[in-house]
């Protein structure tokens, strides 16, 4: 029983020098100084701001992409003691003593230093040799643009190392699936990938494209095991299953996990509220809940409400009333009613009131019981402050003469009597019998006369409106649209007839206790909604660039500049290697275009299994290549030269597959190899000159003179400031 203690236990394993040596290279060219510049650098002052509101539990929205991304960040915060308290609000500015520099710029070094011996496994794992897999590590230990950007507190090498680390897994599995099918390392790699992809779909939404990629590779090779008839049905069925499972499955799953922690984390009232729905602004501490905490549930005639518009744009807004009314002439002429204004308005007013009153009643109060409002029921709405209902007509909108005006009513004594009658029509009810509710029903007003519905025109009245934004009728025939849509944000019962206690009573609203939570599923429907119809500012920066610019390198980033020094960072790759890596693609893209049609003529210039590497190679690096590449021909955003970064790792990745596959089945004789072998090394000892020259652009730890400067700028297109003493 005793007897493993009469003999020494003994563990043996197999260490690849290589891969900890490149792994050792990695992160000392990522952590190395990596608290240097203890400044704000570049895109810093953006991501350092949510950072700041994870660490306060402030909500906040940000139309970058899914929040997993920034969680990174903030984790590398929560790690250092960062306490959130930084004014971020200048490129440059000095950090202050509380903020963990190193800590929160760590997690993206990591990810930049891991994305090197990822390289090196990728290439071993298409079956390539070990020289081609060294050189793909360490053209990403020398490329500059790769350095720079994974020593700060940005997000692009971390959607890079989980890129690769997708593509490593599924080729990992595939290779498994050769001799192991379902075996544990199976199922760790399969799931794995899937794990990845949704890592690097919640980092940002580029990373969709290499999911994609992902998906389509394992359909075509799904596709193949279908045909193999050596499996059982029942075989096929289970493989199918799990890459369903763990390819769609689970990214989906943890997809919407990310949004629940970052919903968990931010339950606090934030700049952004008002961006999203008055449900969702309720949900949240402070703000909007402390305002609306025990507002009555159903809205009653006599009721006293706001009415925001669910649209939100050009801006949140809310129904708007005040004592001025509209000129008699506009300015192009056209006619009005001259009947009071009524407006959206987007800040919080008393004038935003309206008190919802029967038709059939005079009483502005509500009735005990309370008579609740229903979908299809008759309502007047009367303005709070100045007792004028809410009125629409056949006289044209000031500027949608296409649509009515709407206004308050006065009646002038003249032949224009009060259209003020609206039927309620609740949007998101569940049955034709559904109460009015506060904040969560989503509910259009249509004039009875006209068939006209409330609707939110969102163009800026002129200086006798107050710049606010007009209010219209429209058509029912013209469709619906979401600026249609109202809801009741404050509510409170009415209890009081007389005008000047009712509008005393405006200022107090009543406590009823309703808890009104919104479930998870709606927060993050709403919440994935609003980031993927949020318009970020398009406007052209200093630094944004077209995708053309990017292969040839034809533009940089000043993303730092000692404020006494010629020190400086730059964004500015390795030229040999961009361009060499745009000829390589050239090259890929001619080579298997001629084999292709050589083996359309039954010419098999390739073995079989070289052939099957070599394709599966360009599906993965070429692929990868176009689809983090093209896709930014049909944005209209802002782009930057960042933006190419994931697509030049994959070019990276075919670079020495090329060139191995030139030395292997181009070079005929042993001369040609040794020569292109001699070749490959003084190119590759050019890229490591020219990243050693741009070291001082890359780490901005050396003060150059004028002359070195000059020097550097190899395009007259790059931007480095030149500074005289």
């Amino acid at each position: 029983m005793w007897g493993f203690l009469k003999r020494p236990i003994v563990v043996t394993a197999d260490i690849n020098l290589s891969l900890v040596a490149l792994t050792g290279m990695g992160l000392l060219s990522r952590l190395w100084r990596l608290t240097y510049p203890r400044a704000v650098v570049f895109d810093e002052v953006y991501y350092g701001q949510y950072i700041s509101f994870y660490m306060k539990r402030i909500f906040f929205l940000d139309d970058s992409g899914p929040p997993f991304g920034h969680m990174v960040l903030a984790l590398g915060g929560y790690l250092g003691g960062f306490d959130g308290n930084f004014l971020w609000n200048r490129i440059g500015a000095e950090y202050s003593s509380n903020v963990p520099v190193w800590s929160l710029r760590l997690l993206p070094a990591l990810a930049g230093a891991l994305s090197v011996p990822m390289a090196y496994q990728i290439v071993l794992e298409l079956h390539f040799s070990h020289c081609a897999a060294m050189g793909a590590a360490l053209l990403m230990l020398i490329e500059n643009a790769l350095i720079t950007q994974s020593r700060l507190m940005l997000l692009e090498s971390v959607l890079i190392f989980f890129n690769l680390l997708a593509v490593l897994s599924y080729l990992k599995f595939f290779n498994c699936q050769k001799h192991s099918p379902f075996s544990l390392s199976w199922w760790f790699w399969l799931t794995l990938t899937g794990v990845a992809c949704s890592c690097a779909v919640g980092i940002k939404y580029m990373g969709v494209f290499t999911y994609v990629l992902m998906l389509a590779v394992a359909a075509v090779h799904a596709w193949h095991l279908i045909g193999d008839q050596t499996l059982s049905n029942v075989c096929v069925f289970c493989h199918l299953l799990a890459r369903a499972v763990a390819l769609l499955v689970i990214p989906v799953v943890l997809y919407l996990l990310f949004f629940y922690i970052h919903l968990i984390l931010l339950f606090r009232s934030g700049p952004h509220d008002q961006i999203m729905s008055s449900a969702f602004q309720a949900s949240l501490e402070g703000g909007l809940a402390r305002i609306t905490q025990g507002q009555p549930l159903e809205v009653a005639f006599g009721s006293q409400v706001t009415l925001r518009n669910v649209f939100g744009k050009p801006v949140p807004c809310w129904l708007h009333s005040h004592q001025e009314t509209y000129p008699m002439i506009y300015e192009n002429g056209r006619g009005s009613s001259h009947q009071q204004q009524v407006t959206c308005y987007p800040f919080k007013d008393v004038n935003n009131w309206w008190i919802v009153k029967d038709p059939g009643r005079h009483q502005l109060v509500v009735s005990s019981p309370p008579r609740p409002v229903r979908h299809g029921d008759m309502v007047q709405l009367v303005h709070g402050m100045t007792t004028r209902s809410l009125n629409t007509h056949d006289v044209a909108a000031p500027l949608s003469p296409h649509s009515q005006e709407v206004s308050c009513y006065i009646d002038y004594n003249i032949s224009m009597p009060a259209q003020n009658l609206w039927r309620l029509e609740i949007v998101n009810r569940g049955s034709d019998t559904d109460v009015w509710k506060t904040i969560l029903s989503e509910v259009r007003f249509v004039h009875v006369n006209t068939s006209a519905v409330l609707k939110l025109s969102g163009a800026h009245l002129p200086d006798w409106g107050y710049r606010q934004l007009e209010i219209v009728g429209e058509k029912l025939s013209r469709g619906y649209h979401e600026s249609m849509v109202w809801n009741v944000e404050e509510h409170r019962y009415g209890a009081s007839q007389e005008q000047r206690e009712r509008e005393r009573e405006l200022h107090s609203p009543a406590q009823v206790d309703v808890s009104r939570n919104l479930s998870f599923m709606a927060r993050f429907l709403e919440l994935q909604w609003r980031m993927l119809a949020l318009r970020s500012d398009d406007s052209e920066h200093k630094y944004s660039s077209s995708p053309l610019e990017w292969v040839t390198l034809d533009t940089n980033i000043a993303y730092w500049l000692h404020p006494r020094t010629s020190a400086q960072i730059h964004l500015l790759g390795n030229i040999v290697i961009w361009i060499s890596g745009s000829l390589a693609l050239a090259v890929y893209s001619l080579l298997s275009s001629w084999y292709l049609l050589r083996r359309r003529r039954n010419v098999h210039d390739l073995p079989q299994d070289a052939w099957l590497r070599w394709v599966l190679a360009g599906v993965l690096c070429a692929g990868g290549w176009a689809v983090n590449y093209l896709p930014f021909f049909l944005m209209e955003k802002t782009l930057f030269l960042y933006h190419y970064l994931p697509a030049l790792t994959f070019q990276i990745l075919l670079l020495p597959v090329v060139l191995q596959h030139i030395s292997d089945h181009l070079c005929r004789s042993q001369l040609q190899r040794s020569v292109f072998s001699a070749l490959v090394v003084a190119w590759y000892s050019s890229a490591c000159h020219v990243s050693n020259t741009l070291r001082p652009l890359t780490y901005g730890d050396k003060s150059l003179s004028p002359h070195e400067l000059k020097a550097l700028r190899w395009k007259d297109s790059w931007d480095i400031l030149i500074r005289k003493h």
